[in-house]
């Protein structure tokens, strides 16, 4: 078969599993849960010499070191990926759960349950990782998953894979479920965007070439985990301690993920001694510092000048531009101006400033005195993610068990007629 033939075929199989899985109850998903942790605990040394080689495939294409780091699997990681399906298998299961039900005065008794979606499109780049979380919450809420990672996590993918579809096989449940695309060909995208007859909804997770090239051939709703230009606002009224702690770690914990700190916001009041602090604590970390005029007069030389295309960029690496503002509303205006929507933080003692910029900022997550770094589905209590989501329908922020659900109403009747 060629690719078009390939891929529709995954379509019409993933279709069918679908429909088996919706029927199966909680107990048995949750045991093939445990067959996939027990399959990436047994063939850990697979998943990791295939990991090796797409690293050594990415070292030599001069891949950014944020890139492979997003890529690179060890025991510990892999280690989490096991206690991230073990600990979904455990949440509570949302499907049939009743959102709410009523009486009408006809006697009609009608509730509104939650159901699967049916067959999720899971369209990635770089992080193997994401063939786990999308697989384990698709099969915890009973949909299929299509999956489609990037060329540069080909073979981690494809062992992953293979892992969690053993796990199903020797639970019993149809492997089907869960199918990954085994090729690097672009032309993937384009294909499965089109599947609308077998895909009911689409996830892409990546840079805006690949989003973009989704959004212009998708025929069905679209999900996307875009970029994270996150902000820490640093308020006139911080303990100034606990905002260096936040922005150290908001920014160096691990600045190759989305939920990293990429635009950093002072309060003219405390700039200089916050800046001159935090600014030599950064630099001393190896982290490059673009700023505006101010900054630059504060913290000094090593800081280049920041440029308008630097407020919008998502460096994912040890980058991080700064700017003194004269207020909280200016530092609102500025994130709404040069923002993602995706995770924004103040530091604060003010109760009132932090309230109104909880409010007012725009965002899938708005933080007060506490690091950008946790928005993320395991920190959030939901196990695992499948995403988090920049848009606002019909899921926003990180993306599990409820967000890969729908409803449906049930009325039962005893007879009634409409006249």
């Amino acid at each position: 078969m060629n690719l078009q033939e390939t891929i529709e075929d995954f379509g019409q199989r993933a279709r069918k599993a679908s429909r088996e899985l919706a029927a199966y109850n909680t107990e048995a998903k949750n045991r093939a849960l445990e067959a996939m942790a027990d399959a990436v605990r047994d063939r850990a040394a697979t998943i990791l010499e295939a990991n090796a080689k797409d690293i050594i495939a990415a070292e030599g294409n001069a891949l950014p070191r944020a890139m492979i780091d997003r890529l690179r699997l060890d025991a510990k990681r892999l280690a989490g990926i096991e206690r991230d399906i073990r600990n979904v298998a455990a949440l509570p299961d949302p499907v049939g759960a009743i959102i709410s039900q009523w009486e009408r005065p006809n006697g009609l008794q009608i509730s509104k349950v939650r159901v699967p979606i049916g067959v999720i499109g899971v369209i990635y780049e770089s992080r193997p990782n994401v063939t786990s979380d999308a697989a384990i919450l698709c099969t915890k809420t009973g949909n299929a998953v299509i999956l489609r990672g990037g060329s540069e996590s080909i073979h981690s993918n494809i062992a992953i894979a293979d892992a969690l579809r053993h796990g199903l096989r020797y639970a019993r449940l149809r492997e089907d479920a869960i199918l990954l695309v085994p090729t690097t060909d672009r032309e993937a995208v384009r294909i499965m965007a089109q599947m609308d007859r077998s895909i009911d909804m689409i996830v892409s997770r990546g840079g805006q070439a690949l989003i973009e090239a989704v959004l212009a051939h998708a025929r069905m709703p679209v999900i996307k985990h875009y970029q994270g230009v996150c902000h820490v606002y640093v308020d006139r009224e911080a303990d100034l301690g606990m905002a260096q702690e936040i922005v150290i770690n908001a920014k160096c914990q691990r600045p190759g993920v989305c939920n990293a700190l990429e635009t950093l916001l002072v309060h003219r009041d405390v700039a200089e001694p916050f800046l001159q602090k935090c600014g030599a604590e950064l630099l001393r970390r190896d982290v490059e510092l673009r700023g505006d005029q101010h900054v630059r007069k504060i913290v000094g030389d090593a800081v280049k000048p920041a440029s308008e295309a630097d407020w919008t960029t998502e460096y994912l690496d040890l980058i991080l531009s700064a700017r003194v503002v004269e207020s909280a509303d200016a530092a609102i205006d500025h994130i709404e101006k040069y923002g993602s929507h995706h995770s924004d933080a103040i530091v604060t003692g003010n109760k009132a400033t932090a309230e109104q910029f909880l409010h007012r900022v725009d965002s899938a997550t708005v933080y007060w005195n506490a690091s950008t770094r946790f928005t993320d589905g395991g920190e959030f209590g939901f196990g695992a993610e499948i995403g988090i989501s920049t848009d606002k329908l019909h899921a926003r922020g990180p993306m599990a068990l409820e967000e890969l659900t729908t409803y449906k109403y049930l009325i039962r009747g005893t007879g009634q007629i409409r006249r």
